[in-house]
């Protein structure tokens, strides 16, 4: 079973089958309905039981898991738990053998960081047993991060109350102190993607993964300049340069001529003739005009149109919105 927490739009793959999982729980408050409706229909495509746990109150990292005791307890066998707000190249099997070799209560993923001192970081001896937990550290201890992937014994619920907890801080800590809690480091990229920069540098990571392992996945048409990834509903029009770092989604339109550079078009949004992007991400159902240029980490919500022949440079679009006047200055445009 796998549990996702924080709302934020998961995607899963082959790594369920190898894992047998036949589960999947999402820990859910804002916009739960929209979720469910688009996430139902690609877990049946799956063959995943999938699950929806709205929480009453804001519960916290630790909290949700509490909501969800008796489906997690229903069995003896451990659970995934996952930040769904990061990116990586997923080791579910290698973290669940890692997990039942050693036998503790829990096993958590970690990654290496340039800059520890940004983080708080974990100290764990040679074996992978957490010795300790140390916030943003002045002096080098550890460049090793919690990257948000857990896998636990049910019995780590009974640390647990209904009630807003962090995992982090107050559970976490104490499993090291009883030494049973573990850390795996994790091989290859990794990617907080919650904030815009960072999930097109995330996106960028996971392209580059793709070419490296599934090279047929990347789209490889006319125009195409590095590593792009588009849906096959999409509709790309003539004379188009895509990338390097796109992604393009289900039903989405370029019209002729446009150029789209570092950028993730999202379901159903409609780029017109010769808009020119870089650095940006596109809301769904939103449409931009002809010759029009965004560029500075701008993101467009929901059903956003830009009226033709528009310079946008690092806006944040709130959904439903119509643009009919440049933005020369990153601001948000409610």
């Amino acid at each position: 079973m796998i549990v996702f927490y924080r709302q934020y739009v998961v995607f899963l793959n082959r790594h369920h089958v190898e894992t047998n999982v036949t589960d999947v729980i999402l820990a859910v408050s804002y916009r739960a309905e929209d979720m469910e409706r688009d996430l139902k229909e690609e877990a049946k495509k799956l063959g995943v039981n999938l699950i929806f746990s709205p929480e009453p109150e804001p519960l916290g990292t630790a909290g949700p898991l509490a909501l969800v005791r008796d489906l997690l307890c229903s069995g003896d066998e451990p659970f995934f738990v996952l930040n769904s707000d990061i990116i990586c190249d997923f080791p579910f099997k290698q973290l669940l053998e890692f997990h039942k070799n050693h036998g503790r209560e829990g096993t958590i993923i970690v990654t290496k960081v340039e800059e520890p001192s940004k983080y708080g970081v974990v100290v764990y001896a040679d074996d992978g047993k957490i010795e300790s937990f140390v916030e943003k550290p002045q002096e080098f201890i550890s460049n090793k991060i919690n990257a948000g992937m857990y896998i636990f014994n049910p019995s780590v619920l009974k640390r647990i109350a209904m009630k807003p907890t962090s995992i982090e801080k107050e559970v976490f800590p104490l499993m090291a102190q009883d030494g049973e809690l573990y850390a795996m480091e994790l091989t290859g990229f990794w990617m907080d993607v919650g904030q815009p920069k960072d999930f097109l540098k995330g996106m960028s990571m996971y392209l580059t993964s793709l070419r490296q392992k599934s090279p047929e996945k990347l789209y490889s048409g006319p125009g195409v300049v590095g590593n792009v990834l588009i849906d096959e509903t999409a509709k790309i029009g003539e004379d188009c340069r895509i990338g390097p770092n796109v992604t393009i989604g289900p039903g989405a339109v370029l019209h002729d001529g446009c150029c789209i550079k570092r950028s993730t078009i999202l379901k159903a949004a409609i780029i017109k003739e010769h808009a020119w992007l870089d650095g940006c991400i596109v809301g769904w159902r939103s449409v931009v005009g002809r010759w029009v240029r965004m560029e500075g980490i701008t993101v467009l919500g929901e059903d956003v149109i830009v009226k033709d022949e528009l310079y946008i440079n690092g806006g944040q679009v709130l959904p439903h919105k119509n643009i009919s006047s440049s933005v020369p200055e990153p601001q948000i445009i409610m």
